[in-house]
């Protein structure tokens, strides 16, 4: 996938918050800290549990089966057990709306 695929309103991400989404048979999750969006893969790449559903704090993610940490803002496997990134995708902001480009590694 090449373009920017409109995926949601900047409403329906609070600050500090996140929404799960499907782009082409992939899950993502999008993120918004201090204003700022990011999306990342839904998949610890420790054991491929959903990543999404841990605790956001800043911007690190700790996964909730094993507590591996990500940065959400690069992908970066912080703590182990996770020592892989997990994917990153592009997000742009147009008026209220939000869209991301998958980026395939």
């Amino acid at each position: 996938m090449s373009g920017f695929v409109k995926v949601a309103s900047t409403q329906d991400v609070p600050d500090g918050g996140k929404t799960y989404i499907e782009i082409e048979d992939r899950l993502v999750v999008l993120f918004q800290v201090d204003g700022d969006f990011y999306c990342l893969d839904d998949v610890c790449t420790h054991d491929g549990d959903l990543l999404g559903e841990g605790k956001l704090h800043g911007y690190e993610l700790a996964c909730p089966r094993h507590g591996a940490k990500f940065d959400i803002r690069t992908g970066r496997a912080l703590t182990m057990p996770a020592t892989e990134p997990t994917a990153v995708h592009e997000v742009k902001v147009e008026g209220d709306d939000l869209y991301v480009r998958i980026i395939d590694t």
